[in-house]
Protein backbone atom coordinates (compact mmCIF):
# COMPACT_ATOMS: atom_id res chain seq x y z
CA UNK A 1 0.00 0.00 0.00
CA UNK A 2 2.90 2.33 1.21
CA UNK A 3 4.78 2.12 -2.48
CA UNK A 4 1.59 2.34 -4.13
CA UNK A 5 0.71 5.79 -2.31
CA UNK A 6 4.38 6.71 -3.14
CA UNK A 7 4.17 5.69 -7.18
CA UNK A 8 0.80 7.21 -7.32
CA UNK A 9 1.64 10.40 -5.52
CA UNK A 10 5.09 10.83 -7.72
CA UNK A 11 3.38 10.22 -11.11
CA UNK A 12 -0.04 12.63 -10.23
CA UNK A 13 2.76 15.33 -9.31
CA UNK A 14 5.18 15.28 -12.38
CA UNK A 15 2.37 14.72 -14.48
CA UNK A 16 0.75 18.35 -13.29
CA UNK A 17 3.91 20.20 -12.05
CA UNK A 18 7.30 17.78 -12.10
CA UNK A 19 7.17 17.66 -15.67
CA UNK A 20 7.32 21.29 -16.31
CA UNK A 21 9.82 21.74 -13.65
CA UNK A 22 11.94 19.30 -14.68
CA UNK A 23 11.65 20.40 -18.96
CA UNK A 24 12.69 24.05 -17.05
CA UNK A 25 16.03 22.83 -16.07
CA UNK A 26 16.41 20.95 -19.19
CA UNK A 27 16.21 23.91 -21.16
CA UNK A 28 18.10 26.31 -18.94
CA UNK A 29 20.81 23.32 -19.21
CA UNK A 30 20.77 23.10 -22.91
CA UNK A 31 20.99 26.69 -23.08
CA UNK A 32 24.62 25.91 -21.75
CA UNK A 33 25.32 24.28 -24.94
CA UNK A 34 23.65 25.17 -28.02
CA UNK A 35 22.31 28.36 -29.47
CA UNK A 36 18.47 29.18 -30.71
CA UNK A 37 18.49 28.95 -34.29
CA UNK A 38 18.84 32.46 -36.75
CA UNK A 39 15.41 33.49 -38.72
CA UNK A 40 16.74 35.66 -42.01
CA UNK A 41 14.76 38.28 -42.34
CA UNK A 42 15.19 38.48 -46.36
CA UNK A 43 14.47 34.82 -46.93
CA UNK A 44 11.77 34.00 -49.34
CA UNK A 45 7.88 33.57 -48.59
CA UNK A 46 6.77 30.39 -49.29
CA UNK A 47 3.19 30.57 -50.60
CA UNK A 48 0.41 29.50 -47.91
CA UNK A 49 -3.29 28.26 -48.12
CA UNK A 50 -5.42 29.09 -45.34
CA UNK A 51 -7.69 26.26 -44.46
CA UNK A 52 -10.69 27.07 -41.93
CA UNK A 53 -13.46 23.85 -41.95
CA UNK A 54 -16.79 25.87 -40.52
CA UNK A 55 -20.17 24.19 -39.27
CA UNK A 56 -23.24 26.20 -38.82
CA UNK A 57 -20.91 29.78 -38.04
CA UNK A 58 -23.32 32.32 -39.94
CA UNK A 59 -23.25 34.54 -36.87
CA UNK A 60 -19.50 34.81 -36.96
CA UNK A 61 -17.92 33.94 -40.21
CA UNK A 62 -17.43 37.12 -42.36
CA UNK A 63 -15.62 38.57 -39.23
CA UNK A 64 -13.33 35.38 -39.98
CA UNK A 65 -13.63 36.42 -43.39
CA UNK A 66 -12.36 40.00 -42.83
CA UNK A 67 -9.62 39.08 -40.37
CA UNK A 68 -8.62 36.56 -42.54
CA UNK A 69 -8.04 39.17 -45.25
CA UNK A 70 -6.32 41.61 -43.08
CA UNK A 71 -3.56 39.38 -42.33
CA UNK A 72 -0.26 40.95 -43.07
CA UNK A 73 1.10 38.66 -46.02
CA UNK A 74 1.64 38.84 -49.80
CA UNK A 75 -1.91 38.35 -51.35
CA UNK A 76 -0.25 36.95 -54.46
CA UNK A 77 0.77 34.55 -52.18
CA UNK A 78 -2.30 33.44 -50.16
CA UNK A 79 -5.07 30.82 -51.20
CA UNK A 80 -7.70 31.22 -49.09
CA UNK A 81 -10.29 27.86 -48.58
CA UNK A 82 -13.11 27.81 -46.21
CA UNK A 83 -14.95 24.07 -45.97
CA UNK A 84 -18.51 24.20 -44.51
CA UNK A 85 -19.79 20.72 -45.19
CA UNK A 86 -23.13 19.95 -43.63
CA UNK A 87 -23.80 23.67 -42.40
CA UNK A 88 -27.44 23.75 -42.82
CA UNK A 89 -27.97 27.68 -41.91
CA UNK A 90 -26.27 30.43 -43.81
CA UNK A 91 -22.51 30.32 -43.38
CA UNK A 92 -21.98 28.76 -47.10
CA UNK A 93 -24.18 31.54 -48.89
CA UNK A 94 -22.13 34.34 -46.72
CA UNK A 95 -18.95 32.74 -47.69
CA UNK A 96 -19.48 33.00 -51.47
CA UNK A 97 -20.02 36.97 -51.82
CA UNK A 98 -15.98 37.39 -50.98
CA UNK A 99 -14.82 36.62 -54.48
CA UNK A 100 -11.27 36.05 -52.61
CA UNK A 101 -12.35 33.14 -50.97
CA UNK A 102 -12.34 29.78 -52.01
CA UNK A 103 -15.79 27.64 -50.92
CA UNK A 104 -15.96 24.34 -50.71
CA UNK A 105 -19.60 22.88 -49.75
CA UNK A 106 -21.37 19.48 -49.33
CA UNK A 107 -25.15 19.11 -47.64
CA UNK A 108 -23.20 15.72 -46.12
CA UNK A 109 -21.99 16.43 -42.39
CA UNK A 110 -19.32 13.46 -42.27
CA UNK A 111 -16.73 15.03 -39.78
CA UNK A 112 -13.89 17.69 -39.79
CA UNK A 113 -11.23 15.24 -40.63
CA UNK A 114 -13.37 14.24 -43.79
CA UNK A 115 -13.89 17.73 -45.20
CA UNK A 116 -9.95 18.82 -44.54
CA UNK A 117 -8.98 15.39 -46.80
CA UNK A 118 -11.20 16.53 -49.59
CA UNK A 119 -9.81 19.71 -49.45
CA UNK A 120 -6.20 18.69 -49.01
CA UNK A 121 -6.32 17.84 -53.32
CA UNK A 122 -7.05 21.48 -53.81
CA UNK A 123 -4.09 23.26 -51.51
CA UNK A 124 -1.97 24.95 -53.18
CA UNK A 125 0.24 26.55 -50.73
CA UNK A 126 3.71 25.30 -49.29
CA UNK A 127 2.17 25.83 -46.06
CA UNK A 128 -0.75 24.87 -45.32
CA UNK A 129 -2.35 26.94 -42.08
CA UNK A 130 -5.12 25.52 -40.04
CA UNK A 131 -7.69 27.45 -38.48
CA UNK A 132 -11.22 27.46 -36.47
CA UNK A 133 -13.70 29.67 -38.10
CA UNK A 134 -14.44 30.74 -34.45
CA UNK A 135 -11.08 32.23 -33.88
CA UNK A 136 -9.53 35.58 -35.28
CA UNK A 137 -6.04 35.92 -35.67
CA UNK A 138 -3.00 39.03 -35.17
CA UNK A 139 -2.06 40.15 -38.34
CA UNK A 140 1.49 38.76 -38.08
CA UNK A 141 0.97 35.19 -37.41
CA UNK A 142 1.45 33.78 -40.76
CA UNK A 143 4.62 35.60 -41.03
CA UNK A 144 5.60 34.55 -37.55
CA UNK A 145 4.83 30.68 -38.55
CA UNK A 146 6.19 30.98 -42.16
CA UNK A 147 9.84 31.78 -40.23
CA UNK A 148 10.37 28.73 -38.56
CA UNK A 149 9.91 26.72 -42.25
CA UNK A 150 13.74 28.09 -42.77
CA UNK A 151 14.69 25.28 -40.46
CA UNK A 152 14.67 22.08 -43.04
CA UNK A 153 14.11 19.87 -39.69
CA UNK A 154 10.36 21.71 -38.69
CA UNK A 155 7.81 19.96 -40.49
CA UNK A 156 4.78 21.83 -38.40
CA UNK A 157 4.55 24.94 -36.20
CA UNK A 158 1.67 25.34 -33.84
CA UNK A 159 0.55 28.80 -32.97
CA UNK A 160 -0.82 30.20 -29.47
CA UNK A 161 -4.00 29.94 -27.98
CA UNK A 162 -5.45 32.84 -25.93
CA UNK A 163 -8.73 33.07 -23.99
CA UNK A 164 -9.65 36.14 -23.86
CA UNK A 165 -11.12 36.30 -19.87
CA UNK A 166 -12.73 39.04 -18.42
CA UNK A 167 -12.44 40.73 -14.91
CA UNK A 168 -15.84 38.88 -13.58
CA UNK A 169 -14.46 35.64 -15.10
CA UNK A 170 -16.69 32.39 -14.33
CA UNK A 171 -15.15 29.17 -13.39
CA UNK A 172 -14.79 27.94 -16.86
CA UNK A 173 -13.51 31.24 -18.40
CA UNK A 174 -10.38 31.86 -15.62
CA UNK A 175 -9.95 28.36 -15.01
CA UNK A 176 -9.70 27.81 -18.98
CA UNK A 177 -7.76 31.07 -19.42
CA UNK A 178 -5.18 29.74 -16.67
CA UNK A 179 -4.77 26.34 -18.44
CA UNK A 180 -3.93 27.70 -21.43
CA UNK A 181 -1.04 29.85 -20.19
CA UNK A 182 0.16 26.68 -18.40
CA UNK A 183 -0.10 24.66 -21.42
CA UNK A 184 1.69 27.63 -23.55
CA UNK A 185 4.91 27.71 -21.13
CA UNK A 186 4.75 24.02 -21.48
CA UNK A 187 4.84 24.36 -25.29
CA UNK A 188 7.63 26.79 -25.06
CA UNK A 189 9.83 25.05 -23.29
CA UNK A 190 8.94 21.87 -25.16
CA UNK A 191 10.04 23.50 -28.22
CA UNK A 192 12.93 24.47 -27.10
CA UNK A 193 14.42 21.16 -25.78
CA UNK A 194 13.19 19.48 -28.90
CA UNK A 195 9.57 19.33 -29.89
CA UNK A 196 6.21 20.15 -29.21
CA UNK A 197 4.23 17.03 -29.00
CA UNK A 198 0.64 18.24 -31.19
CA UNK A 199 -1.09 21.59 -32.53
CA UNK A 200 -4.02 22.94 -31.21
CA UNK A 201 -6.56 23.44 -34.55
CA UNK A 202 -7.25 27.26 -33.66
CA UNK A 203 -3.80 27.93 -35.64
CA UNK A 204 -1.24 25.65 -36.70
CA UNK A 205 0.57 24.82 -39.85
CA UNK A 206 2.33 22.05 -41.75
CA UNK A 207 4.44 21.59 -44.61
CA UNK A 208 2.35 20.66 -47.41
CA UNK A 209 4.21 18.10 -48.79
CA UNK A 210 4.55 16.58 -46.01
CA UNK A 211 0.76 16.07 -45.03
CA UNK A 212 0.15 12.31 -43.71
CA UNK A 213 -3.19 10.82 -44.24
CA UNK A 214 -5.12 10.66 -40.62
CA UNK A 215 -8.71 8.63 -40.39
CA UNK A 216 -11.91 10.38 -41.38
CA UNK A 217 -13.20 9.24 -37.76
CA UNK A 218 -10.04 10.90 -35.93
CA UNK A 219 -11.71 13.22 -33.32
CA UNK A 220 -8.75 15.66 -32.54
CA UNK A 221 -7.43 16.20 -36.40
CA UNK A 222 -5.17 18.86 -35.48
CA UNK A 223 -3.24 16.83 -32.83
CA UNK A 224 -3.20 14.19 -35.61
CA UNK A 225 -1.93 15.78 -38.43
CA UNK A 226 0.94 17.55 -36.16
CA UNK A 227 1.67 14.25 -34.72
CA UNK A 228 1.99 11.81 -37.76
CA UNK A 229 4.66 14.38 -39.04
CA UNK A 230 6.39 14.48 -35.95
CA UNK A 231 5.83 10.52 -36.36
CA UNK A 232 8.42 10.56 -39.64
CA UNK A 233 10.99 12.59 -37.73
CA UNK A 234 10.04 16.24 -37.89
CA UNK A 235 9.71 18.46 -35.49
CA UNK A 236 6.81 20.35 -34.58
CA UNK A 237 8.18 24.41 -33.62
CA UNK A 238 6.20 26.44 -31.33
CA UNK A 239 5.12 30.54 -31.81
CA UNK A 240 3.47 32.25 -29.47
CA UNK A 241 4.34 35.50 -31.84
CA UNK A 242 1.28 33.76 -33.66
CA UNK A 243 -2.00 33.66 -31.79
CA UNK A 244 -5.37 32.82 -31.92
CA UNK A 245 -8.05 34.38 -29.96
CA UNK A 246 -11.21 33.06 -28.94
CA UNK A 247 -13.76 33.77 -26.12
CA UNK A 248 -14.14 31.07 -23.15
CA UNK A 249 -16.77 28.09 -23.36
CA UNK A 250 -20.20 29.62 -22.39
CA UNK A 251 -20.06 27.75 -18.47
CA UNK A 252 -18.38 24.85 -16.99
CA UNK A 253 -21.20 22.97 -18.65
CA UNK A 254 -20.13 23.56 -22.56
CA UNK A 255 -16.52 23.12 -21.24
CA UNK A 256 -16.78 19.50 -19.80
CA UNK A 257 -18.44 18.76 -23.40
CA UNK A 258 -15.67 19.78 -24.81
CA UNK A 259 -13.30 18.76 -22.60
CA UNK A 260 -14.82 15.35 -23.08
CA UNK A 261 -14.63 14.92 -26.57
CA UNK A 262 -10.66 15.96 -26.00
CA UNK A 263 -10.05 13.32 -23.66
CA UNK A 264 -11.76 10.27 -25.89
CA UNK A 265 -9.49 11.61 -29.02
CA UNK A 266 -6.67 11.56 -26.68
CA UNK A 267 -7.19 8.05 -26.13
CA UNK A 268 -8.29 7.27 -30.03
CA UNK A 269 -4.78 8.80 -30.67
CA UNK A 270 -2.64 7.24 -28.47
CA UNK A 271 -3.83 3.64 -29.39
CA UNK A 272 -3.16 4.91 -33.18
CA UNK A 273 0.36 6.79 -32.33
CA UNK A 274 2.18 3.92 -31.88
CA UNK A 275 5.67 5.55 -33.09
CA UNK A 276 5.63 8.13 -31.09
CA UNK A 277 5.38 6.10 -28.13
CA UNK A 278 8.39 3.66 -28.94
CA UNK A 279 11.05 5.83 -27.64
CA UNK A 280 13.52 3.50 -30.20
CA UNK A 281 12.68 6.27 -32.72
CA UNK A 282 12.95 9.48 -31.10
CA UNK A 283 13.79 8.78 -27.96
CA UNK A 284 13.23 12.68 -26.46
CA UNK A 285 10.32 13.34 -28.34
CA UNK A 286 8.78 10.18 -26.66
CA UNK A 287 9.94 10.88 -23.52
CA UNK A 288 8.10 14.72 -23.97
CA UNK A 289 5.03 12.80 -25.49
CA UNK A 290 4.44 10.19 -22.40
CA UNK A 291 5.05 12.89 -20.26
CA UNK A 292 2.80 15.84 -21.72
CA UNK A 293 -0.02 13.82 -23.59
CA UNK A 294 -0.29 9.83 -22.49
CA UNK A 295 -0.12 10.48 -18.56
CA UNK A 296 -3.07 13.41 -18.91
CA UNK A 297 -5.09 11.18 -21.07
CA UNK A 298 -4.71 7.75 -19.71
CA UNK A 299 -3.94 6.98 -15.98
CA UNK A 300 -3.05 10.09 -13.94
CA UNK A 301 -7.10 10.40 -13.27
CA UNK A 302 -7.38 6.80 -12.29
CA UNK A 303 -3.99 7.80 -10.01
CA UNK A 304 -6.48 10.84 -8.26
CA UNK A 305 -9.17 8.17 -7.03
CA UNK A 306 -6.39 5.64 -6.16
CA UNK A 307 -4.17 8.53 -3.95
CA UNK A 308 -6.87 9.67 -2.23
CA UNK A 309 -8.06 6.33 -0.95
CA UNK A 310 -4.78 4.31 -0.21
CA UNK A 311 -3.52 7.85 1.52
CA UNK A 312 -6.75 7.53 3.69
CA UNK A 313 -6.31 3.97 4.44
CA UNK A 314 -2.63 4.72 5.70
CA UNK A 315 -3.20 7.84 7.51
CA UNK A 316 -6.11 6.02 9.66
CA UNK A 317 -3.48 2.72 10.35
CA UNK A 318 0.29 4.47 10.33
CA UNK A 319 1.22 6.84 13.28
CA UNK A 320 3.40 9.08 10.69
CA UNK A 321 2.09 12.27 10.60
CA UNK A 322 3.73 13.05 6.59
CA UNK A 323 0.38 10.96 5.31
CA UNK A 324 -2.15 12.67 7.27
CA UNK A 325 -0.62 16.19 6.21
CA UNK A 326 -1.16 14.70 2.78
CA UNK A 327 -4.50 13.15 3.11
CA UNK A 328 -5.80 15.91 4.66
CA UNK A 329 -4.27 18.44 1.83
CA UNK A 330 -6.21 16.68 -0.45
CA UNK A 331 -9.37 17.11 1.61
CA UNK A 332 -8.65 20.47 1.90
CA UNK A 333 -7.98 20.98 -2.00
CA UNK A 334 -11.28 18.46 -2.91
CA UNK A 335 -13.49 20.87 -0.14
CA UNK A 336 -12.25 24.02 -2.08
CA UNK A 337 -13.66 22.48 -5.25
CA UNK A 338 -16.94 21.92 -4.12
CA UNK A 339 -16.86 25.30 -2.73
CA UNK A 340 -15.96 25.77 -6.17
CA UNK A 341 -19.03 24.42 -7.46
CA UNK A 342 -21.05 25.73 -4.85
CA UNK A 343 -20.23 29.33 -5.62
CA UNK A 344 -20.01 28.91 -10.00
CA UNK A 345 -24.13 28.08 -9.04
CA UNK A 346 -24.94 30.78 -7.44
CA UNK A 347 -22.61 32.95 -9.85
CA UNK A 348 -20.56 34.35 -7.36
CA UNK A 349 -17.00 34.78 -8.19
CA UNK A 350 -13.83 33.81 -6.36
CA UNK A 351 -11.06 33.39 -8.64
CA UNK A 352 -8.50 31.25 -6.16
CA UNK A 353 -11.21 28.40 -5.98
CA UNK A 354 -11.71 28.54 -9.87
CA UNK A 355 -8.29 26.54 -9.95
CA UNK A 356 -8.73 23.40 -8.44
CA UNK A 357 -12.65 23.28 -9.35
CA UNK A 358 -11.46 23.45 -13.19
CA UNK A 359 -9.09 20.68 -11.89
CA UNK A 360 -11.26 18.61 -10.97
CA UNK A 361 -13.59 18.84 -14.06
CA UNK A 362 -10.74 18.37 -16.40
CA UNK A 363 -10.11 15.09 -14.51
CA UNK A 364 -13.65 14.10 -14.54
CA UNK A 365 -13.67 15.28 -18.56
CA UNK A 366 -10.76 12.56 -19.23
CA UNK A 367 -12.16 9.85 -17.23
CA UNK A 368 -15.78 10.13 -18.76
CA UNK A 369 -13.57 10.80 -22.14
CA UNK A 370 -12.17 7.24 -22.06
CA UNK A 371 -15.35 5.48 -21.10
CA UNK A 372 -17.53 7.17 -23.98
CA UNK A 373 -14.53 5.95 -26.73
CA UNK A 374 -14.78 2.49 -25.18
CA UNK A 375 -18.05 1.95 -25.74
CA UNK A 376 -17.59 3.94 -29.30
CA UNK A 377 -20.18 6.90 -28.46
CA UNK A 378 -18.02 9.50 -29.39
CA UNK A 379 -18.61 10.32 -32.98
CA UNK A 380 -15.75 12.20 -35.33
CA UNK A 381 -18.54 15.01 -36.38
CA UNK A 382 -17.66 18.05 -34.36
CA UNK A 383 -19.98 19.75 -32.17
CA UNK A 384 -20.26 22.98 -31.58
CA UNK A 385 -19.34 24.78 -27.90
CA UNK A 386 -21.28 27.25 -26.87
CA UNK A 387 -18.83 30.66 -26.04
CA UNK A 388 -19.52 33.65 -24.68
Amino acid sequence: MVIAFWISLFLVVYTFVGYGFLLFVLVKIKRFFTKPYKFKNDSILPTVTVLVAAYNEEDIIEEKIVNTLALDYPKDKMQIIFITDGSSDQTAEKISLFEQVTLMHEDVRAGKMAAIKRAIPFITGEITIFTDANTFLNQKAILELVKHYQNYKVGAVAGEKRILVEQNADASSAGEGFYWKYESLLKKWDYELYSNVGAAGELFSIRTSLYQPVESDTIIDDHMIAMRIAEHGHIIAYEPNAYAMETASADVKEELKRKIRIAAGGLQSILRLKKAANPFHYPIFTFQYISHRVLRWTITPFLLMVLFIINGWIAFNNDLVLYKIIFAAQIVFYMLSLIGLFFEKRNIRVKVLFIPYYFCVMNYAVLAGIVRYLRKAQGAAWEKSKRK
